[in-house]
């Protein structure tokens, strides 16, 4: 299969990201582009805060959902939760493409990390509910929980202008997190089947395409999760990823038709904020 790989922004991106008929999918790469103290924004460097400050044996000090899995077993699941809620306690600044995303007529926003800075972005509006993924050793048998604008916990709207998606949970607004192997086997045990997935979300994404931002897929869980978010969108996809992609990221870009643009992040977020605003 051919690679479809561009240097240069489409500008049926930008059309499409202002007139909600692209998705944004965001990763822990968008962090880079806040200024000032930032959580943690990659799986080596979060694991490295968590086994400094809990004890875990050398051999998987670098693993994060094994680290994490070893605190869950050995200090209890709440020592987890409480060493995640510090790692991610210092919020980010929102960007200047945070606040442009956040703007957005957006029926759906995807974010996979655990940081809040989108969620701050969005404050400003109350037109938005959040859905996160929900540990099954703390939520067994509920996938998902909902919550409003004000961070309370509410009911799944339908009317919501924007539904913002955190497949993995996230730090705000009740520390959620899907983190540990156990919850990942959990969830990816049902996700071919799409049971973890909001019923919202498989109804919005079927006329939507996505734009990957700040994602890379060099590692098995985020191809999982945006494989079977993506399934039966309407398209087109693409992927601002700048570095060489490893032989497995390109398979799955190819695998599932996504353009690649190679650009950096900071060059595409200038073009896109330099951009009018949505109405």
């Amino acid at each position: 299969m051919s690679h479809t790989t561009i240097d240069t922004l489409p500008e049926a991106v930008a059309a499409g990201l202002a007139a909600g008929t692209l998705c944004p999918y965001l990763g822990p790469g968008l962090l880079a582009l806040c200024d000032g103290p930032r959580p943690p924004a990659d799986a080596l460097a979060l694991a490295a805060l968590l086994t400094a400050r809990v004890s875990v044996p050398a051999k998987i000090r670098n693993r994060l959902t094994a680290a994490a899995q070893f605190i869950e077993n050995f200090k209890h699941r709440k020592t987890l939760v409480n060493t995640m809620d510090q790692a991610f306690a210092a919020p980010a600044a929102p960007s200047a493409l945070h606040r442009w995303l956040a703007a957005l007529p957006a029926p759906l926003i995807v974010d996979c990390w655990y940081d809040d800075t989108l969620r701050r972005a969005l404050s400003a509006r109350d037109d938005w509910a959040e859905v996160q993924g929900l540990s099954q050793s703390e939520h067994f048998g509920t996938w998902t929980g909902w919550y409003g604008a004000d961070g309370h916990a509410t009911d799944a709207p339908q009317e919501a202008r924007t539904v913002f998606y955190k497949p993995w949970g996230g730090r705000s607004p009740a520390s959620n997190y899907l983190i540990s192997d156990s919850d990942f086997v959990e969830v990816l045990t049902e996700i071919d089947i799409q049971t973890p997935i909001p019923a919202v979300v498989q109804q919005r994404r079927a006329a939507l395409g996505f734009v990957f931002l700040g994602c890379r897929f060099d590692d098995q869980l985020p191809r999982a999760f945006a494989r079977q978010v993506m399934k039966r969108s309407a398209g087109p996809h693409y992927a601002v990823l700048p570095e060489t992609p490893t032989r497995m990221e390109q398979r799955f870009l190819d695998e599932q038709g996504i353009v690649r643009i190679a650009l950096p992040l900071a060059e595409v977020a200038e073009a896109l904020t330099g951009l009018p605003q949505p109405a």
